[in-house]
């Protein structure tokens, strides 16, 4: 298109700004313009479920995967945090676009794989050591209400450390943490959600589906 064309096709667009800024969004983001038109609309719902501004909270972050506003649950904590890319307690349209372009089915393995790993990175150190790691499998199993005894948690995490820590000091770095998915790629099943494919057909229920079965880091 030249530049002449693209100055006309502009003057039609309703929002030249909006529609400038989705183009880039689309351009550095697994997803394309009409998908990201659509997670627009979806946004605008999510933001305004409680507070009327124009962002995310995080009891409107809770609302949309659990229903439930005043749930607390660190799965859900930690994710908001990762969903916060500038840190600032609330999150941005384009924060909720590039987060969620990691679970297109489109994006790269490698990012959903770095993703995970600060996911369960939960004190930031470059790291996932047995605490984290135990923290977020029970975080996990209690968003899924399954409960599990002492021991078999403390089984399930002695073999993951076995598997993964491959330097046997205790802890799993981020090229060990490469090494075990790539041993157990069920494992990042719940990183991809099909239906951000089909975003501008209808939305989706905006929930990550765990399941015990999927927990492969726990088994």
């Amino acid at each position: 298109m030249s530049i002449k064309e693209c100055c006309c096709f502009l003057k039609k667009v309703r929002n030249p700004r909006k529609f400038i800024h989705h183009a880039r969004l689309a351009n550095e983001t697994s997803f394309s313009v009409n998908e990201i038109e659509a997670l627009y609309d979806l946004f605008e719902g999510l933001s305004h479920a409680i507070v009327e501004d124009g962002l995310i909270h995080k009891e409107e972050f809770r609302l949309a995967l659990f229903s439930n506003s005043s749930m607390q649950n660190l799965f859900a904590d930690r994710l908001f945090d990762l969903f916060d890319i500038k840190k600032n307690g609330v999150i941005e349209f384009e924060e909720f676009v590039r987060s969620l372009s990691v679970f297109h089915p489109d994006a790269p393995e490698s990012d959903k794989i770095e993703f995970m790993f600060r996911l369960y990175d939960l004190r930031c150190t470059g790291y996932i050591e047995r605490e984290e790691l135990k923290d977020m499998v029970l975080a996990v199993l209690s968003e899924m209400t399954v409960s599990l005894s002492d021991d078999a948690v403390e089984t399930i995490l002695d073999k993951t450390i076995l598997d993964a820590d491959l330097k046997g000091d205790g802890r799993i770095d981020l090229e060990e943490w490469k090494a075990f998915i790539s041993k157990n790629p069920s494992i990042l099943k719940n990183m991809t959600l099909p239906l951000l494919r089909e975003i501008t057909q209808a939305f989706p229920n905006f929930v990550l589906d765990t399941q015990v079965r999927d927990l492969e880091v726990v088994s």
